[in-house]
């Protein structure tokens, strides 16, 4: 199988190029699956119905978020009855929406997402390793799904690496999100889980992860508290190409770069 997952989208120049993007890499990289985390489509901050449903429209098959998630409060209801939209598992009990689900493509082929936020340097959520634990009892490969693709949502990079190989063997993917700068660890670990401790951003990389720069620099240097706006600038799309086997565990990773101002991949 091959799946392609795609970073934090920010804004909506990044929205409407993934959006007009999708269908075309499907085609052209024979894809089973695409994933793709939505939760700054909306402006920056958060996301709405409206472009859930053009995502899906376009070829998404699951729906990823983070901290932002909420940002916008019509999601909570339409989170409620899209299970393919999903928000940190480990959020508190009764929180709207859920941070798992499966899907089946065409052929058969069972894909089973799930979404998590670590705890270092993020907002309080239940402890991130028991949560992703249970879900990988809940849901083994072979069994229950062909692929199982973590996004995990979090600052730390220590705190991703060391879920990356908690998981190891029991995952397709572990790829992380948030700090929207893309990684160069990509690789297969000894267990046989593709792994990227950030998969960056859909956005405009000259900025200050996705947002003004000048805006942004003010703000540290103390001239200014205007709220931040997303950058404007030309488009790169970033993620992940994993490829798996009969077992369901990643033969190989590929990093996606494609467009502005980053180098290619």
């Amino acid at each position: 199988m091959r799946v392609l997952f795609l970073g934090d989208i920010v804004g909506r120049t990044a929205r409407n190029d993934v959006i007009e993007q999708l269908p075309l890499l499907r085609d052209e990289l024979a894809l089973d699956f695409i994933v793709v985390n939505c939760e700054n489509a909306a402006g920056g901050f958060g996301i709405t119905p409206k472009i859930c449903d053009a995502l899906f429209a376009a070829g998404a098959d699951v729906l990823t978020t983070g901290n932002h998630v909420w940002d916008k409060k019509e999601i909570i209801d339409y989170i409620a009855s899209e299970p393919r939209l999903l928000r940190p598992l480990n959020m508190a009990e009764g929180t709207p929406g859920k941070g798992i689900v499966q899907v089946t493509n065409a052929a058969g082929k069972r894909l089973v997402a799930v979404n998590l936020m670590t705890n270092l340097f993020m907002a309080e959520n239940d402890p991130v390793f028991p949560a992703l634990n249970d879900a990988l009892v809940r849901n083994k490969l072979g069994r229950d799904a062909d692929f199982i693709l973590i996004d995990v949502h979090g600052e730390a990079t220590s705190e991703k690496m060391a879920l990356g190989h908690y998981a190891d063997g029991r995952a397709s993917l572990v790829v992380g999100t948030h700090t929207h700068v893309p990684t160069a660890d990509h690789r297969v670990l000894a267990g046989g889980t593709a792994y990227q401790t950030d998969a960056g951003m859909c956005g405009d990389y000259d900025s200050v992860i996705g947002m003004d720069k000048g805006l942004a620099i003010d703000r540290f240097l103390g001239r200014g508290n205007s709220r931040l706006s997303v950058a404007l600038g030309p488009i790169t799309l970033s993620g992940v190409i994993v490829e798996t086997g009969e077992t369901g565990l990643a033969t190989s990773i590929y990093p996606l770069r494609r467009g502005g101002v980053l180098s290619p991949a």
